[in-house]
């Protein structure tokens, strides 16, 4: 009988350690099943797509008085960034921040004021912080081919006198409400000076570049636009504001939070703050940020 055990008891010794090996060559469940906080962050990874460096297409919304800037800084940007293009559309800034409020396709906004802006950001329609990239100063404008004998701003509050201005919300309203509101401070002028100015306006267009048209055709006697408008004319004369009550724009631009692409939406921003886009901008006359 003992003979006979040898073999029985090796082929158990077998079969014993072949069930072993199998069993540490299987994967445990922990390994093969990834856990859920596991799937959790590999799907938060996977939504959201890195941003791209490379071409892009991109919707500039910019405000009125930046259109002759950023028509020159289209190639400019373009060239330096081989297969990127850029579309540009100017109005109002107020115009345009509802438009992108409303859900026009835009990348990045570009405004005459900080106000816009931030209204933008505040409503989750931009992707802030905002950044300031230019500044401005304003200034009277007068046609050309039929001059009003108008001299001093002093004169806009001359009874007859025919001024064009833009729409309550338009920015430029805003700084020459101020501005009228300083010069009534200022020697020389009647104290009912902003009443007057008031009373004197004949019209309220879209945005400055429409104000700047009307005078030209000399369809208004003067209108109180950006240092740049002013400068961009050849129609027109520029009768100059005094220093202590002229009133400095702020500009400032911000991505868009329904962009395809705040990679590259950023990346222009930046590029317009910096020395390249900054030297664009002082070319139309727009002033370094202090």
């Amino acid at each position: 009988m003992r003979p006979r055990l040898a073999p029985l008891l090796a082929i158990v010794v077998v079969l014993a350690s072949a069930c072993t090996s199998g069993s540490g060559s299987s994967p445990s469940p922990a390994s093969a099943v990834p856990t859920a906080a596991a799937a959790s962050s590999a799907a938060s990874t996977s939504s959201t797509p890195p941003a791209r460096s490379g071409p892009a297409s991109l919707t500039i919304f910019g405000a009125a008085s930046l259109k002759g800037a950023l028509d020159k800084a289209k190639p400019a940007y373009e060239t330096a960034n081989p297969g990127t293009t850029l579309t540009i559309s100017t109005d109002s800034s107020s115009a345009l921040e509802t438009q992108i409020e409303q859900g026009a396709p835009a990348d990045v906004f570009l405004s005459a004021d900080t106000t816009n802006p931030k209204k933008l950001i505040d409503a989750g329609f931009g992707s802030g912080p905002a950044i300031p990239f230019a500044a401005n100063k304003l200034t009277v404008i007068a046609p050309i081919a039929k001059p009003a004998g108008l001299t001093t701003p002093a004169d806009l509050a001359k009874p007859g006198v025919k001024v064009i201005a833009a729409g309550d919300t338009v920015p430029i309203t805003k700084y020459a409400t101020r501005l009228v509101g300083n010069l009534a401070k200022e020697s020389g002028y009647p104290t009912d000076f902003a009443a007057r100015y008031t009373a004197n306006i004949a019209s309220k267009e879209d945005n400055v570049k429409a104000v700047v048209a009307k005078i030209e055709l000399g369809e208004g006697d003067a209108g109180v636009v950006y240092a740049t408008d002013a400068k961009a004319s050849t129609k027109v004369k520029t009768i100059d504001v005094p220093d202590s009550a002229n009133v400095p724009a702020t500009y400032d631009g911000v991505v868009v939070k329904a962009s395809h692409d705040h990679g590259a939406a950023q990346a222009f921003l930046s590029w317009l703050a910096g020395p390249s886009g900054q030297a664009i901008l002082a070319s139309f006359g727009f002033l370094p940020l202090s």
